[in-house]
């Protein structure tokens, strides 16, 4: 469960309240219909970066629905117990100056997930976002340490700070990359303007 202990964003404005969220007998109700308007928000925000690497760019709608899903799957009711969930979540969602997401890192064959993860140590922190002729690297895992000695985790959390300027240009419709320049994992990719435009809107002016 991700929580944080780093960096403490100002998103009381954004951040989840529990009045915000449906109640299980609501959900149960609601179910279906808002699992196909996630999908449909995210597949404008689930971002392969090469062949291996998918990045899920989160904002308020993506939290809400974790939220929800895992008050579903504890059947959570009690006040004190959502509060907690909505602790260990809000910080996922942008604070108006960054863009967040979550790293999947996939192999399907165990073997090779094995040798990739190995290889891959410290790819977390060469994950970048490029806004015109800028890069801005990951500020990476802030919840706990997902690395150790010998290799790198499948997931880790990505905070991505955007100056001013970069905030503008996407807001204005700049064309954004997605890279990794990892000696064993060096991918790009350049976001299609409807992804771009998702992004976008977890900025502030």
């Amino acid at each position: 469960m991700p929580t944080t202990n780093g960096h403490t964003p100002p998103h009381a404005v954004r951040a989840l309240q529990p009045q915000d969220l449906m109640t299980l007998e609501a959900y149960a109700r609601a179910r279906k219909d808002f699992r196909e308007r996630i999908l449909q928000h995210k597949r404008l925000r689930n971002i392969a970066v090469g062949p291996h690497m998918t990045w899920c760019f989160e904002d308020r709608l993506t939290v809400q629905y974790q939220v929800q899903e895992m008050l579903r799957a504890e059947r959570i009711f009690e006040s004190d117990a959502i509060q907690d969930e909505l602790d260990s979540y809000n910080p996922l969602i942008p604070d108006g100056t960054n863009l967040k997401a979550t790293l999947l890192i996939e192999y399907t064959d165990p073997e090779e997930r094995r040798g990739a993860l190995e290889r891959l140590k410290g790819v977390e922190s060469r994950c970048w976002i490029g806004v015109g002729a800028e890069r801005f690297y990951a500020i990476a895992d802030e919840d706990l340490e997902r690395e150790n000695e010998q290799k790198t985790s499948a997931v880790h959390f990505l905070r991505f700070e955007l100056d001013a300027g970069a905030r503008a240009a996407l807001k204005s419709g700049a064309a954004v990359e997605l890279g990794v320049d990892h000696p064993a994992y060096r991918h790009a990719v350049t976001l299609d303007a409807a992804s771009s435009a998702s992004l976008a809107e977890d900025l502030l002016q």
